[in-house]
């Protein structure tokens, strides 16, 4: 039961972090996209939804080469710190993080594409900046559109599997997610355990969303 914990600690603490992190990035992707007539715009869009194309596997692979040994990443990180970020927390995070990118990115944008042109024109006739314009007007119109996407990337994040397994490995107590340890269990033939967590996990995730709609329909913006 503790290893269970453990697992269940661990996916909990990735799917956060990874979440914050594609939250983080990808929120300016989501404002720039919403904005039509700029050139490079196409390139930009395929490129934040390319991972929703490519097996996790692929993905993983990618990241791999970023940040081994021998990639750009991991060159970096063995000057400053002597290791890469292979097989550690950090890279679980990462990978997650790129996973879930582009479900936020597509739920913020559509939200910030509904805003009406002439609501920026009246902000920058009164003065406003861009980033004012954004923090003040766009932003709160769009909120219920954006939050969507943080639970889309969460919930995505969560059960993530395939290129984290690839950068991160399967490592009880360090990089081991549910996810990873429901296909431990499937291959030693532990079908009770394997049971147990795939339960586990579907509860933590719906729950997860359901207490996150319920947040946001309190806040006046019902579905």
């Amino acid at each position: 039961m503790a290893s269970l914990q453990t697992s269940l600690l661990i996916s909990l603490q990735i799917a956060l972090a990874a979440t914050a992190l594609a939250v983080i990035a990808g929120l300016p992707l989501a404002w720039r996209l919403s904005r039509p007539g700029w050139r490079g715009r196409s390139l930009l869009d395929v490129a934040v939804n390319l991972p929703l194309a490519l097996p996790p596997t692929v993905l993983g692979y990618y990241l791999l080469r970023l940040i081994g040994r021998d990639g750009p990443i991991g060159v970096l990180t063995r000057r400053l710190w002597g290791g890469t970020l292979i097989f550690t927390p950090a890279a679980a995070i990462l990978a997650s993080a790129i996973v879930c990118l582009p479900l936020f990115v597509q739920a913020a944008r559509n939200a910030l594409e509904e805003v009406p042109p002439e609501v920026h024109e009246a902000a920058q006739i009164d003065g406003a900046g861009r980033w004012a314009s954004f923090r003040f007007i766009s932003a709160p119109l769009a909120w219920p559109g954006i939050w969507t996407g943080v639970l889309l990337a969460y919930a995505r994040s969560l059960g993530e599997f395939g290129a984290t397994l690839m950068v991160a490995g399967n490592i009880p107590g360090k990089t081991q997610t549910m996810a990873l340890a429901i296909y431990s269990a499937v291959q030693a033939g532990q079908q009770g355990t394997a049971d147990l967590l795939a339960v586990m996990l579907t509860a933590v995730a719906g729950l997860s969303m359901w207490f996150g709609l319920r947040w946001r329909r309190r806040g006046g913006r019902a579905l």
